[in-house]
């Protein structure tokens, strides 16, 4: 079994999202082995996105992620970080195919409703970064 981590970006959250957003990852046969709701500060966000430190869209993303409540999970099945990546869909919601999250809820690159890992060390890193492992259930 692989795991990845999924966010509910805080565009997603104040739209209301999250409830049609695990029903998705649920139909998907994407098994929640972790969940919880936070509030990053900038310097949380900075943390989480230090991999694009030096990138131009940096200081917007992290006061994006900064500026209401996350919701952070653990996804697992065979593959989940295929299987959550193709349920989002592209980064650019306007590249995204239709029924996928980002095509449908998305405004823009940035404010596209949700994250998810794209490899298994950031997978690790990702999931370290906002469980311990006394929050997920097998």
């Amino acid at each position: 079994m692989e795991r990845t981590l999924a966010i509910i970006k805080p565009d997603g959250v104040a739209k209301a999202l999250a409830g049609e957003i695990i029903l998705r990852i649920e139909k998907a046969g994407l098994k929640i082995t972790g969940l919880k709701m936070v509030q990053l500060n900038k310097k949380s966000a900075e943390g989480f996105y230090a991999v694009h430190i030096k990138r131009p869209f940096f200081e917007s993303l992290t006061g994006f992620m900064s500026e209401g409540p996350v919701i952070a999970m653990v996804l697992e099945a065979d593959n989940a970080i295929s299987k959550w990546r193709t349920l989002m869909g592209a980064t650019n919601y306007k590249d995204a195919e239709e029924g996928t999250i980002r095509r449908d809820f998305a405004t823009d690159i940035e404010r596209n409703v949700v994250h998810g890992s794209d490899a298994e060390d950031t997978a690790d890193f990702e999931i370290n970064y906002f469980f311990n492992a006394f929050e997920l259930c097998a």
